[in-house]
């Protein structure tokens, strides 16, 4: 560089700045990726040299040769001080309290979406029995009753709570037949529920 773009760098010339620019980007991009072995960290070392040169240009010597080694002693010192601030960043996260790793909650959400499904489907194959194939139907298969133990909760005889328990199942099995058959739900795989196709 001559010595009037120095001055003029000097004096804070935007048409010096940008000449010296074009000249010297390259070589620090290739002198910060040197330095931090990383593209992203020399992009940033690359942008603070130059808005550092901006900001030392009364510095310059209006006499003198080359630049270079001022912008690359400037880029010596950005990568440095970013080296120490990313150490000082991982000393202080290690520092702090461990939290909890936040668990992907998206095989939960699917989870409680297919447990409403089936959940609205148990509920309305349930509403489909008489009151009292309901009660001996929630005692023996949700609670796990024994048919005396049943029969002893709903004040009857084994008898009845046996005769009860089975009009229930055969309602229920011609009830998921018949949903088969429907186009309208569907069978989720692996398993004995029904869904509508349209709630999906």
């Amino acid at each position: 560089m001559d010595m009037s773009l120095r001055a003029r760098m000097r004096d804070g010339d935007a048409g010096a700045f940008e000449a010296l620019f074009e000249e010297m980007a390259r070589p620090v991009f290739s002198h910060a990726f040197r330095l931090t072995g990383d593209w992203s960290a020399a992009e940033d070392v690359l942008s603070l040299t130059f808005l550092e040169a901006w900001r030392l240009r009364h510095r310059i010597d209006p006499d003198g040769g080359s630049l270079r080694p001022w912008v690359l002693g400037i880029a010596t010192n950005v990568a440095r001080n970013l080296r120490r601030a990313a150490r000082r960043y991982a000393d202080a996260l290690a520092r702090m309290p461990r939290g909890h790793p936040i668990p992907d909650f998206t095989d939960d959400i699917i989870g409680r979406i297919d447990a409403a499904e089936q959940l609205a489907a148990i509920r309305q194959a349930y509403g489909s029995l008489r009151r009292q194939e309901q009660e001996v139907f929630a005692l023996c298969v949700w609670s796990g009753l024994d048919h005396a133990e049943a029969a002893q909760a709903l004040g009857v005889a084994v008898g009845t709570v046996r005769s009860r328990l089975s009009r229930a199942r055969k309602k229920l099995e011609k009830l998921a037949a018949e949903r088969q058959q429907d186009p309208g739900w569907r069978q989720v795989k692996g398993d004995h529920r029904f869904v509508r196709e349209e709630n999906r």
